[in-house]
Protein backbone atom coordinates (compact mmCIF):
# COMPACT_ATOMS: atom_id res chain seq x y z
CA UNK A 1 0.00 0.00 0.00
CA UNK A 2 1.62 3.16 -1.04
CA UNK A 3 2.32 5.77 2.12
CA UNK A 4 -0.13 8.63 1.56
CA UNK A 5 0.98 12.00 3.28
CA UNK A 6 -1.97 14.06 3.30
CA UNK A 7 -4.04 11.60 4.24
CA UNK A 8 -1.64 10.53 7.66
CA UNK A 9 -1.19 14.38 8.63
CA UNK A 10 -5.12 14.55 8.72
CA UNK A 11 -5.50 11.37 10.92
CA UNK A 12 -3.05 13.37 13.33
CA UNK A 13 -4.89 16.22 13.34
CA UNK A 14 -8.25 14.77 13.80
CA UNK A 15 -6.59 12.62 16.53
CA UNK A 16 -4.90 15.93 18.22
CA UNK A 17 -8.20 17.53 18.58
CA UNK A 18 -9.62 14.60 20.14
CA UNK A 19 -7.23 14.15 22.66
CA UNK A 20 -7.31 18.23 23.32
CA UNK A 21 -3.99 19.33 22.10
CA UNK A 22 -2.60 22.60 20.71
CA UNK A 23 -2.43 23.24 17.44
CA UNK A 24 1.46 22.80 16.23
CA UNK A 25 4.11 26.36 16.47
CA UNK A 26 7.40 26.44 15.59
CA UNK A 27 8.98 29.28 17.73
CA UNK A 28 13.33 30.34 17.69
CA UNK A 29 15.08 33.47 17.13
CA UNK A 30 16.77 35.18 14.02
CA UNK A 31 20.08 36.69 14.73
CA UNK A 32 19.88 40.15 13.90
CA UNK A 33 22.56 42.17 12.41
CA UNK A 34 23.75 45.44 14.57
CA UNK A 35 21.73 48.65 14.00
CA UNK A 36 23.49 51.11 11.81
CA UNK A 37 22.83 53.95 13.04
CA UNK A 38 21.36 56.00 15.86
CA UNK A 39 17.30 55.21 15.99
CA UNK A 40 15.96 58.70 14.19
CA UNK A 41 13.25 58.59 17.59
CA UNK A 42 14.15 56.22 20.56
CA UNK A 43 11.84 52.79 20.54
CA UNK A 44 10.95 53.84 17.05
CA UNK A 45 11.91 51.53 13.86
CA UNK A 46 12.80 53.43 10.75
CA UNK A 47 13.90 52.89 7.35
CA UNK A 48 17.29 52.79 6.43
CA UNK A 49 19.51 52.06 2.47
CA UNK A 50 22.46 50.86 2.89
CA UNK A 51 24.75 50.74 -0.77
CA UNK A 52 20.88 49.48 -2.21
CA UNK A 53 19.82 47.48 0.47
CA UNK A 54 16.24 48.56 2.66
CA UNK A 55 16.18 47.66 5.93
CA UNK A 56 14.48 48.96 9.04
CA UNK A 57 16.80 50.54 11.90
CA UNK A 58 17.05 48.75 14.28
CA UNK A 59 16.90 45.40 12.94
CA UNK A 60 13.75 43.32 12.09
CA UNK A 61 12.70 40.12 10.83
CA UNK A 62 9.47 38.95 9.28
CA UNK A 63 9.72 34.91 9.92
CA UNK A 64 6.77 33.42 7.96
CA UNK A 65 5.73 29.78 6.68
CA UNK A 66 5.92 29.18 2.76
CA UNK A 67 3.70 26.64 0.99
CA UNK A 68 0.07 26.13 -1.02
CA UNK A 69 -2.04 28.35 1.23
CA UNK A 70 -5.61 29.43 -0.02
CA UNK A 71 -5.85 33.31 -0.37
CA UNK A 72 -8.29 35.21 1.86
CA UNK A 73 -11.64 34.39 1.91
CA UNK A 74 -12.41 38.19 3.00
CA UNK A 75 -9.01 40.11 2.82
CA UNK A 76 -8.72 42.21 5.83
CA UNK A 77 -7.75 45.91 5.97
CA UNK A 78 -4.87 47.16 7.98
CA UNK A 79 -3.72 50.96 8.75
CA UNK A 80 -0.42 52.44 8.43
CA UNK A 81 -0.18 55.67 10.13
CA UNK A 82 2.01 58.56 9.25
CA UNK A 83 2.44 59.71 12.33
CA UNK A 84 5.66 62.32 13.21
CA UNK A 85 6.63 62.54 9.94
CA UNK A 86 7.20 58.89 9.99
CA UNK A 87 6.13 55.56 8.80
CA UNK A 88 4.34 53.68 12.02
CA UNK A 89 5.20 50.83 11.46
CA UNK A 90 8.13 51.11 9.35
CA UNK A 91 7.70 47.63 8.41
CA UNK A 92 4.33 46.24 7.79
CA UNK A 93 4.06 42.43 6.74
CA UNK A 94 0.89 41.51 4.84
CA UNK A 95 -0.74 38.71 2.91
CA UNK A 96 -1.66 39.19 -0.56
CA UNK A 97 -5.23 40.70 -0.63
CA UNK A 98 -4.76 42.80 1.87
CA UNK A 99 -6.13 46.66 1.89
CA UNK A 100 -3.88 49.10 3.69
CA UNK A 101 -5.54 52.43 4.48
CA UNK A 102 -2.79 55.45 5.02
CA UNK A 103 -3.78 57.55 7.95
CA UNK A 104 -2.42 61.03 8.29
CA UNK A 105 -2.21 61.80 11.82
CA UNK A 106 0.34 64.67 11.52
CA UNK A 107 -1.17 68.16 11.34
CA UNK A 108 0.68 68.91 7.71
CA UNK A 109 0.10 67.13 4.40
CA UNK A 110 1.79 64.22 3.43
CA UNK A 111 1.92 62.12 -0.35
CA UNK A 112 2.42 58.76 -0.37
CA UNK A 113 3.40 57.21 -2.56
CA UNK A 114 5.73 53.96 -4.42
CA UNK A 115 7.82 53.40 -7.44
CA UNK A 116 8.21 49.54 -6.53
CA UNK A 117 6.81 46.67 -9.38
CA UNK A 118 5.21 44.97 -6.58
CA UNK A 119 2.69 48.17 -6.50
CA UNK A 120 2.85 51.33 -7.98
CA UNK A 121 0.71 54.04 -6.91
CA UNK A 122 0.42 57.72 -6.26
CA UNK A 123 -2.21 59.23 -3.35
CA UNK A 124 -1.68 62.56 -4.07
CA UNK A 125 -1.78 65.37 -1.83
CA UNK A 126 -4.16 65.06 1.49
CA UNK A 127 -4.89 65.79 4.99
CA UNK A 128 -5.33 63.99 8.67
CA UNK A 129 -9.22 65.29 8.07
CA UNK A 130 -9.70 63.78 4.61
CA UNK A 131 -11.95 61.54 3.89
CA UNK A 132 -12.17 58.63 3.02
CA UNK A 133 -8.90 57.72 4.15
CA UNK A 134 -6.74 56.82 1.30
CA UNK A 135 -6.02 53.10 0.47
CA UNK A 136 -4.33 50.43 -1.42
CA UNK A 137 -5.37 46.81 -2.20
CA UNK A 138 -2.19 44.62 -2.54
CA UNK A 139 -2.54 41.74 -4.45
CA UNK A 140 1.04 40.92 -5.76
CA UNK A 141 3.78 39.24 -3.09
CA UNK A 142 6.88 40.85 -3.09
CA UNK A 143 8.38 44.07 -1.32
CA UNK A 144 6.87 47.89 -1.46
CA UNK A 145 8.89 50.80 -0.54
CA UNK A 146 6.93 53.45 0.63
CA UNK A 147 7.94 57.57 -0.01
CA UNK A 148 6.06 60.79 0.78
CA UNK A 149 6.66 63.77 -2.02
CA UNK A 150 6.24 65.91 0.54
CA UNK A 151 8.70 64.68 3.30
CA UNK A 152 12.05 63.28 1.47
CA UNK A 153 13.40 61.77 4.70
CA UNK A 154 10.04 59.34 5.09
CA UNK A 155 10.74 55.98 4.22
CA UNK A 156 8.31 52.50 4.61
CA UNK A 157 8.36 49.03 3.67
CA UNK A 158 5.56 46.64 2.85
CA UNK A 159 6.57 43.16 2.51
CA UNK A 160 3.37 41.28 0.74
CA UNK A 161 3.41 37.90 1.03
CA UNK A 162 1.52 34.35 0.33
CA UNK A 163 0.46 33.15 3.13
CA UNK A 164 -1.41 33.88 6.46
CA UNK A 165 0.77 32.33 8.69
CA UNK A 166 3.54 34.96 9.60
CA UNK A 167 5.05 36.80 12.48
CA UNK A 168 7.19 39.59 13.03
CA UNK A 169 10.09 39.13 15.61
CA UNK A 170 11.19 41.50 18.96
CA UNK A 171 13.45 43.48 18.94
CA UNK A 172 16.13 40.39 19.84
CA UNK A 173 14.94 38.21 17.37
CA UNK A 174 12.67 35.91 18.75
CA UNK A 175 9.07 35.11 17.53
CA UNK A 176 6.42 32.61 17.48
CA UNK A 177 4.03 31.12 15.14
CA UNK A 178 1.02 29.26 16.34
CA UNK A 179 -1.23 27.66 14.82
CA UNK A 180 0.05 25.59 11.80
CA UNK A 181 -1.47 23.38 9.48
CA UNK A 182 0.78 20.05 8.94
CA UNK A 183 2.46 19.52 5.96
CA UNK A 184 6.15 20.41 4.74
CA UNK A 185 7.03 23.77 4.20
CA UNK A 186 9.26 26.58 3.84
CA UNK A 187 10.11 28.77 6.88
CA UNK A 188 11.76 31.84 5.61
CA UNK A 189 13.26 34.74 7.92
CA UNK A 190 13.40 38.57 5.95
CA UNK A 191 16.26 40.37 7.04
CA UNK A 192 15.81 42.96 4.45
CA UNK A 193 15.59 43.91 0.81
CA UNK A 194 18.53 41.00 -0.16
CA UNK A 195 18.58 39.00 2.55
CA UNK A 196 15.96 36.24 3.13
CA UNK A 197 16.99 32.74 5.31
CA UNK A 198 15.27 29.35 4.68
CA UNK A 199 14.90 25.84 6.03
CA UNK A 200 12.57 22.91 5.24
CA UNK A 201 10.42 22.17 7.77
CA UNK A 202 7.43 19.28 8.69
CA UNK A 203 5.02 20.82 10.97
CA UNK A 204 2.94 17.80 13.42
CA UNK A 205 -0.62 18.64 14.90
CA UNK A 206 0.28 19.25 18.83
CA UNK A 207 4.31 20.03 18.57
CA UNK A 208 6.38 22.42 19.23
CA UNK A 209 9.15 23.23 16.63
CA UNK A 210 12.14 25.18 17.67
CA UNK A 211 14.22 26.66 14.14
CA UNK A 212 17.18 29.28 14.96
CA UNK A 213 18.05 31.61 11.86
CA UNK A 214 20.89 31.34 9.95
Amino acid sequence: MRFNRSVFFAALLGAAGLRGEAAAVIEGRVTLPPAPLPALVPQRYEVVTTNGVAATNPPQAVVYLEGEFAAAANPPTVQLAQKGLAFVPALLAIQTGTRVEFTNEDDTFHNVFSFSPTKRFDLGRYRPMDRPVPSQVFDTAGLVTLRCEIHKHMRGLILVLNTPHFVMTDAAGNYRLEGLPPGRYLLKAWLDSKTTYWKSVEVVPGTTLHVDFP
